[in-house]
C-alpha cells in the first residue's frame, strides 16, 4: 500500500463517518481512527482496492429497505440526505419534532438535523408540500442520497 492509496482511505473513513478502520495485509497492517462517536469496523483485505467497494455496498441496499415495497410512491416527492451523517427530527430529544406526517411544508423550512462530524446541519425542504411519510428512525444514521421524507407536492 502506497502513501496515496493511504492518503485515499484516510479520506473515506473521515467522509464515511466510522471511527475506526484496521486493515491488515501479511506484510502490512494499518488502523485509522477518527474522534467521533464509537463506531468499530474492521476489515481484512488481501488488497486495499477491495476495501471501498465492500465498505459502500451496503448503501444501495439501505436506500431500498427503506421504501415502502407495495405503496405507489410515484406520485410523491423524495426529501433526500445531503450528507452522511446521523438524522435527527428534532434539535433535542425534549423538543417537538421539526416534520411529522401530515405537516405542511414549504421550502426552505427546517424538516431535520443530520449531524456530520459534531457538526449540526439543518435540513431545509427544497419542495411545497404535505408530509405523506417519514423514511428514518430518529438518530439514525443516513447515507448520501438517502430518502429521508416523502412529500405529496401541492
Amino acid at each position: 500500500m502506497d502513501i496515496k492509496q493511504i492518503q485515499e482511505l484516510i479520506k473515506f473513513v473521515s467522509r464515511s463517518g466510522v471511527n475506526e478502520v484496521a486493515i491488515e495485509q501479511k506484510d502490512f497492517k494499518i488502523t485509522i481512527k477518527t474522534n467521533q462517536t464509537p463506531t468499530v469496523v474492521q476489515a481484512t483485505v488481501a488488497a486495499p482496492a477491495a476495501v471501498l467497494p465492500a465498505a459502500q455496498a451496503p448503501l444501495p441496499v439501505s436506500a431500498t429497505e427503506t421504501k415502502p415495497a407495495t405503496e405507489d410512491t410515484s406520485k410523491y416527492i423524495t426529501i433526500k440526505s445531503p450528507m452522511i451523517g446521523t438524522f435527527y427530527r428534532s434539535s433535542s430529544p425534549d423538543k417537538p419534532f421539526f416534520a411529522n406526517v401530515g405537516d405542511e411544508v414549504t421550502t426552505g423550512k427546517v424538516v431535520c438535523i443530520i449531524e456530520a462530524m459534531k457538526l449540526f446541519n439543518e435540513i431545509e425542504s427544497e419542495v411545497s408540500g404535505r408530509i405523506v411519510k417519514v423514511l428514518v428512525e430518529n438518530a439514525s444514521p443516513v447515507e448520501y442520497d438517502q430518502p429521508l421524507f416523502l412529500v405529496e407536492p401541492m
